[in-house]
């Protein structure tokens, strides 16, 4: 049965991917984004279709709409966006979330709120499940989205206990994929777009950090199986790859799997970037049968296909 489906942040790089398979699902979709980082070439071959309409708007601001299910993925996600304007990124996160929990509690609709593993901060337990409590720094330049994020949470629950709210809530691990924004500073995007131009690969400290990438279409089936999943099942709920990599791993196989001739160059480790990065998915496997299924090397064949086309047809990659 089609639902009308309000997705927050829907310009963006996950936000595509989830109007995209929404509408193919015969759902009505109605994507907003401020453009702060989502861009409109992004959901540009979705204009078109009947069942689908965007709204340029602000999730800080209040929304009147009649929805049968809400998506809150409006927020920007990596540190070169949310260390730009870290008021509004809390702001984003936590202005964000009341007003999408207040549409949700007037229209009775089911709300899924977008979470990041960065909730567990440097973290003292790895693997990383939904039972720890994370190990965060509250002012650190990270904190704007790593407590905007936790707040939102807090916030999710309140709303579930006090107002009886139907709420989804999805840990999200590194995702990778075609259409990620080549300037966000993530490792894959820059690792990638290094390599493809033949610049020298920026490695921050020994790249002995680890993490773990899902890619995008994996993803996307975990946030489908956990809005359809019984109203029993809040979340919070890991969504990520288990397979945990190095950075200099990543590096080198993705100058191999380009043929690049670029070289590696150190650069400082960030202020509280964490060391490790791990999803324990004990849980998504046992309440929505859900595990990624594409390997690193075929999703990374697919992200550097995505780039190397975007390269070719002379799009400037880093505006």
């Amino acid at each position: 049965m089609a639902k009308r489906i309000l997705v927050t942040g829907g310009a963006g790089f996950l936000g595509t991917h989830l109007c995209g398979h929404l509408v193919d699902a015969g759902h009505e979709v109605l994507c907003i984004d401020n453009y702060y980082t989502g861009r409109r070439a992004n959901i540009a071959h979705l204009l078109d279709r009947p069942n689908f309409e965007m709204i340029r708007h602000d999730v800080t601001f209040p929304l009147y709409a009649e929805v049968d299910e809400i998506y809150n993925l409006a927020c920007p996600a990596s540190p070169v966006h949310y260390q730009a304007d870290p008021v509004q990124t809390t702001k984003t996160s936590v202005h964000g979330a009341i007003n999408m929990l207040g549409l949700a509690k007037r229209t009775h609709a089911k709300i899924f709120q977008a979470s990041t593993s960065e909730i567990y901060g440097e973290p003292s337990q790895h693997p990383q499940n939904e039972g720890y409590w994370g190990n965060v720094n509250p002012i650190g330049p990270r904190s704007c989205y790593d407590e905007g994020k936790r707040c939102a949470e807090t916030l999710f629950f309140d709303y579930y206990r006090q107002h009886h709210l139907r709420i989804k809530v999805a840990r999200i691990f590194n995702t990778y994929g075609p259409g990620m924004h080549a300037n966000d500073g993530r490792v894959v995007s820059n690792f990638v777009v290094q390599a493809l131009l033949g610049e020298p690969i920026t490695i921050y400290g020994e790249g002995n950090q680890t993490r773990s990438f899902c890619y995008v279409d994996d993803l996307m089936d975990g946030f489908l199986k956990l809005m359809d999943s019984p109203d029993d099942v809040t979340g919070p709920i890991n969504l990520g790859n288990p397979t945990e990599v190095t950075v200099l791993s990543l590096a080198t196989k993705i100058v191999e799997m380009t043929g690049s001739r670029s070289h590696l160059v150190s650069r400082p480790l960030p202020e509280n970037d964490p060391t490790q990065r791990k999803p324990d998915i004990t849980r998504a496997r046992a309440l929505l049968g859900w595990e990624p299924m594409i390997g690193l090397e075929q999703g990374l064949a697919k992200t550097i296909a995505y780039f190397d086309k975007q390269l070719s047809r002379g799009i400037e990659v880093y505006a």
